[in-house]
């Protein structure tokens, strides 16, 4: 009689467990590599002051276009007027994480507010807020790029409204889904038996019950808020092109691809690495702020 052979009982669980350790692994390398790119950069920036007391603006004719990796000094090279490249990508990356950051905390003041109030008292303002909502999808970005810096201007100040009028619908519109999820829910319902203001129902009650999606929504739309002030920059329609910024970088260099690539590929690689690290973070804060763990399957 032969020996039993083992079941395959204890060994069907093993192949589940090594994806989920092989997933929780690569989640940590994720969210390493994010800190890394992301942190490097906001570091930088932080103290690009001490790093470049002359904020990248000093001119040296007599050392014009020289490539990278050549004098020690200027280690990414120099740009048409002699100005040190690595300095102006660090400097250039003040404008547009502060474009980004500043963008995105008005989007969401707007958008969270607005879809608070239109998933929570539903009727007239909930039609009022969503049709409104409806409306600007409807426009695309570019159009209302355009006919808003031709109104207004461009700057920072007004690239930081454009990107704010742009985004907070996608705010309420996460908002106002969960809202609806969560209004009838029993807590909700006691808080209102007892007496419990509105206000406070909004903010105390349901805003720390929507925290989790709305932060991963931040994260992603930074990384995305750079890469359109880059791209209005660049047009034309940005942040002014004297004032250092990556987007003006990359239109002051395409005219020299051929002979100084170097002017136009630090900026552009410095603009991939932060939002690539952003979306690793947005990436990571997502499946670490699921509550049902499907991410991790």
């Amino acid at each position: 009689m032969s020996a039993p052979t083992p079941t395959a009982t204890s060994e069907i669980p093993a192949k589940p467990a090594r994806r989920g350790k092989k997933f929780a692994r690569f989640r940590q390398l994720e969210f390493v590599l994010g800190i890394l790119l992301a942190g490097g950069m906001c570091l930088a920036v932080l103290f690009s002051g001490f790093l470049f007391p002359d904020g990248g603006e000093k001119i040296d004719l007599m050392a014009r276009l020289t490539p990278p990796f050549v004098k020690a000094s200027h280690i990414f090279g120099t740009d048409p007027l002699g100005r040190d490249v690595l300095a102006r990508v660090i400097i250039g990356g003040k404008i547009s994480l502060q474009v980004g950051l500043i963008s995105v905390a008005g989007a969401v003041a707007i958008g969270v507010v607005m879809g608070l109030v239109a998933g929570y008292y539903r009727g007239f303002w909930d039609i009022l807020v969503m049709r409104f909502a409806d409306v600007q999808l409807a426009l695309p970005f570019i159009l209302l790029a355009i006919t808003f810096i031709a109104i207004v201007g461009g700057g920072i100040t007004n690239t930081i409204i454009l990107l704010i009028v742009s985004q907070w619908v996608q705010y309420a519109r996460l908002v106002r889904g969960l809202v609806l999820s969560l209004r009838d829910r029993e807590f909700i319902q006691s808080a209102r038996a007892i007496g419990v203001a509105d206000i406070r129902i909004l903010f105390s009650h349901l805003l720390p019950n929507l925290i989790g999606p709305v932060i991963v929504l931040m994260t992603l739309n930074v990384a995305t808020n750079i890469l359109l002030e880059s791209s209005l920059t660049f047009l034309g329609l940005g942040v002014n092109p004297l004032i250092p910024s990556w987007g003006g970088m990359l239109a002051d260099g395409r005219t020299y691809l051929q002979n100084a690539w170097w002017v136009s590929v630090f900026p552009g690689l410095a603009i991939m690495l932060t939002v690539l690290g952003l979306n690793l973070l947005g990436d990571w804060l997502r499946d670490s702020l699921d509550p049902t763990g499907k991410t991790s399957q």
